[in-house]
């Protein structure tokens, strides 16, 4: 009897632990439950937050990007006022009618440097996607705008480092087909008149006057066209003092500086 009481109280004793154990488990997973709701709640409110700066982030993007849009509405608008139904593009006859607007001759050097700026690939013809490059760098979505946008392009293109760009340019624009190479005389007398005389007008008037009455060249190439914007930069003119024939010239500018002096003597 004595041994089945000691073993009645030792069960009792383990179910005592074993109720003390579940209790204490079942304290420490409602303290867990409640601190994964807080941190729950906690991460709720942190997403809120962020949400609410990129929802305000993304109304604050779309009020300019709303706005480059419209820009762009208005350019394409001005684009199709002048530019042929079938081709989708703005042809010789566009341009004059744009010119006419503008009120510049067609044959104007600012029109020459508008192309330059679109990137214009093809002689008397923009593209719509030229068309936008040219409207967007120019800032002008409307015929008042691109005529104001005008004095500030001819200073762009006037600076040293973008007139060795549109120098050459003007060449290869006038190039009306694909592969060709060359230029008429009577096309390079009118575009070194166009592109050269507003910097070097003794030295284009006298270059201009012996292409026209020389009989040797037909036309011009690029590599005699980049020669007489070189001539100009750098040789003392009407001196010529330091125009040396040894120098590597194209032979139609020592036959130019023979053709100079030989007209003073």
């Amino acid at each position: 009897p004595q041994t089945r009481t000691l073993n009645r109280d030792s069960r009792e004793d383990e179910t005592r632990e074993d109720n003390s154990a579940t209790a204490r488990r079942g304290e420490v997973g409602t303290r867990e439950r409640k601190r994964g709701r807080r941190d729950e709640k906690a991460r709720g409110r942190a997403t809120m937050r962020r949400s609410s700066k990129k929802s305000s982030s993304s109304s604050a993007a779309a009020v300019p990007t709303k706005a480059v849009s419209k820009e762009i509405e208005r350019i394409d608008q001005l684009f199709y006022t002048y530019a042929d139904g079938s081709s989708s593009m703005i042809d010789p006859e566009g341009i004059e009618t744009l010119c006419s607007h503008l009120e510049v001759p067609h044959t104007d050097v600012r029109i020459l440097m508008l192309a330059w700026k679109m990137g214009c690939e093809k002689q008397g013809y923009f593209t719509l996607d030229e068309w936008r490059t040219g409207m967007k760098a120019l800032r002008a979505d409307s015929i008042s705008k691109l005529k104001k946008a005008f004095p500030e392009l001819v200073q762009e293109v006037t600076r040293s480092s973008n007139f060795q760009d549109f120098y050459p340019y003007a060449f290869r624009y006038c190039l009306t087909e694909d592969k060709k190479k060359c230029i008429e005389i009577p096309v390079a007398c009118e575009l070194l008149n166009l592109v050269l005389s507003l910097q070097f007008r003794p030295q284009v008037e006298k270059l201009i006057n012996y292409l026209k009455h020389q009989n040797e060249y037909k036309v011009i190439n690029m590599d005699q066209w980049m020669g007489f914007l070189r001539f100009c930069n750098e040789i003392n003119f009407p001196s010529l003092d330091n125009y040396d024939a040894d120098q590597a010239w194209p032979l139609i500018l020592d036959n130019f500086v023979e053709w100079l002096r030989a007209s003073e003597n």
